[in-house]
This record gives C-alpha cells, structure tokens and sequence, in this order.
C-alpha cells in the first residue's frame, strides 16, 4: 500500500508540517496523530487490522478520526462511539498556480474580524474558528471594495470554510477565493487539499473546473460531536 495518494494528503501534510506524530508505521497501514487537531488519521485497507490498531489508542481522546477507507472507516465508526460521520471525496490541486481573478483581493482575517465571521458561520465550534484565525488560516475576499466571502484551512491542514455571501453567489467568487487560497499554499510550498461531501455535485464540478484531482474511493471523517458543529466540506 502507498501512502501518497489523494486520499493520503491529509496524512501527508500533517508529517510534512511537522505537527504528525507516527504511531504506527508499516507496508499496509499508517496511523498518525496530528498535535494541533488532535486527530487521528488512518490509512489501512483491511478491516481487521485498521481496528486492531485503533484498538490501543482506544482509551486515549480518540473524538476525531479520518479513515482513507471506507469498510474501515465505518467499521470504526460503529466501533468506537462516534456521534457522527462525513463521507466525502478527497480533492488536491498539483498543477501549476492557477491563474488568480483579478477582480478578487484577500487579505488574512483578524481576531477583530471574527465576530462578523461568526454572524456568517456556524459549521464549526466558535472556539474551532477563533484558533483558525489566530494562525493565520483564513482569508477574506474583497471585490471592489465589498467582502465577497472567505475561505480557510481547517486545522488539520484541508481547505474547506469557504463562504460566499448570497448576493455575490454565481459570479464566480467561489472560484476566484479557492484559486487565491490554492496559491497561497503552493507558495507555502504544500500541496492544496481538501474534502467534498460525496453528493454534493455543484462543489464537485467546481473543483473539476478549478484542475483539482479527486480521489477514486471516499474517505471518511468522523467525530463524538454535535453533527452541525463540525464539517470539512469545502
């Protein structure tokens, strides 16, 4: 099994980022631990042993936890108490910079910006946004002078959070906002990705559209949760 693929980025970034920590490492499965999430990724294709793993962390905080399969993913889910689960198509841009909409200006969110933020998204916990802001991980998107929308990074590193006010929808912004973040990224020297719920068509034609690659399998997230207070859906 090789740990490079789309459905893996989440894995991958994390480790190249440095906030990973590896707890199990071998040819057919790879457990980590991101530090400023505190969630557990798991990359395994056999249900036996993705669960065997997941065994001896379960008395650890395990209330967070993506699976790059999913036979594993929702055998888990029944396993091991989660209130809630994101089924969901992995996504990652490895073009070249796209090509920016010069009608669209961003800038990086404040912590004076977050109680408009808050007004305007409710999809993760207050204290979730706030931490997204304090590092720098969300940006805001002007059109002649006018706050269009936002997009972020969740902080176990996918794009997602992105937001476009009702009466800028079907202009475009959407676009213009994940290309300005996908360049951002890129200049960070990451690879951009994100996560798209699996029936969601219009934000799957949308990141076609943008040049992002799509996983050929779903991968799944989950949480112990109340459902409306946590998504990375893009």
């Amino acid at each position: 099994m090789t740990f490079t693929g789309v459905d893996c980025m989440g894995l991958d970034r994390v480790l190249r980022r440095g906030t990973g920590d590896i707890l199990v490492q071998r040819a057919d499965a790879l457990l980590v631990r991101d530090r400023v999430s505190g969630a557990y990724l798991l990359a395994c294709e056999d249900e036996t042993l993705g669960l065997s793993l997941l065994d001896a962390y379960a008395d650890q905080p395990l209330d967070l936890l993506m699976v790059t399969d999913v036979n594993v993913g929702r055998a888990a889910f029944m396993r091991y108490g989660f209130s809630d689960m994101f089924e969901c198509y992995q996504v990652a841009y490895f073009g070249a910079p796209p090509p920016l909409d010069e009608r669209v200006t961003v800038r990086e969110a404040q912590a004076s910006d977050l109680p408009a933020l808050l007004q305007h998204y409710s999809l993760i916990s207050p204290a979730e946004l706030a931490h997204i802001v304090a590092r720098g991980r969300l940006l805001l998107g002007y059109a002649q002078g006018a706050w269009v929308g936002f997009i972020g990074e969740h902080l176990e590193g996918s794009m997602g959070l992105l937001y476009v006010f009702p009466e800028y929808r079907r202009q475009g912004f959407a676009a213009a906002l994940e290309k300005a973040f996908i360049a951002r990224k890129m200049a960070e020297g990451f690879t951009p990705f994100g996560q798209v719920e699996k029936s969601n068509v219009a934000s799957l034609r949308l990141q076609e559209k943008i040049g992002m690659t799509r996983s050929e399998e779903l991968i799944l997230w989950m949480w112990k949760a109340e459902p409306e207070t946590v998504t990375h859906s893009l």
